[in-house]
């Protein structure tokens, strides 16, 4: 059951529904499920959420929040972004906490993922 008055759901825009969802399949294993041509919807991967068809993208050049990801092997993540056609933006650097990097899936949105500090 949601929670009151707390984040339950997150949609973004996509340039490429098609190549977003498969960048997504490939790299984190998501499944999604299509509202038909211009949405798709993916569930279980921390927070419930879509992607729609729009000219825009999520960008944090623009003004956008960041959605970011959590990884238990920075590394691997990175791999497999890549492999996925994921555009890495900034390759991994550390930030009080952690560390972390930032891409751009082939729909156009920026995105990131972070690890615990290297011990």
């Amino acid at each position: 059951m949601p929670a009151h008055e707390k984040i339950n759901y997150v949609e973004y825009p996509s340039r490429d529904i098609a190549q977003t969802k498969r960048f997504f399949e490939q790299a984190f294993g998501w499944v999604f499920e299509d509202y038909g041509p211009d949405y798709t919807a993916f569930s279980d991967q921390g927070l419930d959420g879509g992607f729609f068809r729009s000219e825009l993208a999520a960008r944090t050049e623009t003004g956008s929040a960041l959605m970011i990801l959590y990884s238990e092997n920075l590394e691997a993540t990175l791999g497999k972004v890549e492999m996925a056609g994921g555009e890495v933006i900034r390759p991994i650097f550390a930030f009080p906490g952690g560390r972390r990097f930032q891409f751009i899936e082939p729909g156009g949105n920026e995105l990131a993922v972070w690890s615990e500090p290297e011990a």
